[in-house]
């Protein structure tokens, strides 16, 4: 999210979570202040190799509910960040998804993050509005949950229906949706967000 009117229309959906970007080279960079939004919604800062102390202040000017983490953060860096901030601070380790994938990279996150999210791997840092295979989740054992991410959009209702009725969507706990619901970089469309959550709830 980037435009404050665009924010509080996004707000009256009740989506679970809100995203800002905290990074510089982003195109839906955040710089402004989060308007009030119900306290139900958890505004998630994301964030890309960004340090300690630069994730903390965001933390506390916006007062965020979770921050992901797109960057190569560390095992070390993610259990420093938790102990830097409040214990409900939620952690989303961003992970990008291509064959060949070794999960095995996941286990020693475990301990050190609440959920993974797995999206597509493509030229940008997220937001490449592409599709990964799906069948290579096939390849988690882990119970840690996650959020599907990676180019999500109107046209995949059904495929996203079927997905959720496989093993592999076991432990998806969230559907992460961005760039094919934008007019631009960070200005949804809110017509099509609530028709794509209206028919998720009608597949359910």
């Amino acid at each position: 999210m980037k435009y404050e009117e665009n924010i509080k229309s996004v707000a009256v959906l009740e989506p679970d979570y809100l995203g800002f970007i905290f990074y510089d080279k982003s195109k839906r960079n955040f710089e402004n202040q989060i308007p009030e939004i119900a306290h139900e919604i958890k505004k998630v800062g994301v964030f890309v190799n960004a340090t300690v102390t630069h994730i903390h202040e965001m933390i506390l000017k916006h007062d965020l509910n979770a921050v992901q983490l797109h960057g190569d953060e560390t095992v070390a860096y993610c259990l420093e960040l938790r102990e830097a901030n409040r214990p409900d601070l939620e952690i989303i380790k961003a992970f990008s998804m291509s064959q060949g994938f070794d999960f095995k990279i996941l286990e020693s996150y475990t301990t050190a993050c609440d959920y993974f999210l797995f999206d597509t791997k493509g030229k940008e840092r997220g937001g490449n509005g592409t599709l990964f295979d799906w069948e290579l989740l096939k390849g988690y054992k882990l119970d840690k949950p996650f959020f599907l991410s990676g180019g999500i959009g109107p046209d995949e209702v059904h495929q996203v229906a079927e997905f959720l009725k496989t093993p592999m969507a076991i432990y998806c706990y969230a559907l992460d949706v961005n760039s094919k619901f934008e007019t631009e970089p960070g200005m949804k469309k809110v017509l099509e967000l609530k028709k794509f959550i209206e028919l998720n709830a009608k597949e359910e």
